[in-house]
């Protein structure tokens, strides 16, 4: 599936991508993509937690704390992405926390099954940035607690993120910076 972009060096002739943010609640991914879809040619925003939002209001699905534990929720990520991307061809950013290696390969495999070329990034910052990171946000307070709850998760999947994915270190970067880096390990003529 080829698409015609706008700008000039790699992404002049692009196949459609996908550029996944991963990493933890407080690692900066949601700013990250909103800027980087500024700076790459055709590229869109893709939320995969839409998806989950979705599910949750299907009646009889199981209880569960995280809606990545519905395997309906890994797939229709897959199918969403495969079909925006036919659509609207491009660049999708998704910034999504996958802290689980079996759902990670479920959908990169599902993405490479469907022939989307992937580029995973994992954007980390040491604990107590990220801390306070969360701390300070004013957004959605609500989420305070989940989100730190979820630290021990994340180092605990450090590993296996770090081998799947491009680290980049965001504790002392701003989102600019940090989406300016990805642009240029994408394309380093942007």
């Amino acid at each position: 599936m080829k698409t015609r972009v706008r700008g000039i060096g790699a992404l002049a002739t692009l196949t459609v991508m996908i550029i996944w943010l991963n990493g933890t609640f407080g690692a900066g991914k949601t700013s990250t993509a909103k800027e980087l879809v500024s700076l790459i040619p055709e590229a869109h925003y893709f939320d995969p937690e839409q998806v989950g939002f979705m599910l949750r209001h299907i009646s009889g699905l199981p209880e569960v704390g995280d809606f990545q534990h519905w395997r309906p929720w890994r797939g229709l990520v897959v199918e969403t992405a495969s079909q925006v991307l036919k659509y609207v061809g491009g660049v999708l950013v998704m910034p999504q926390s996958v802290l689980v290696e079996q759902y990670w390969e479920e959908i990169r495999t599902g993405l490479r099954e469907a022939g989307i070329p992937l580029r995973h990034f994992v954007l980390h910052a040491d604990e107590i940035t990220l801390t306070q990171r969360i701390e300070s946000d004013v957004v959605d307070i609500g989420a305070r607690q989940w989100r730190l709850d979820h630290l021990p998760k994340y180092r605990e999947s450090f590993t296996w993120l770090s081998r799947e994915g491009e680290v980049i270190d965001t504790a002392a970067v701003s989102p600019s910076e940090v989406a300016k880096d990805i642009a240029a390990a994408i394309d380093p003529t942007l």
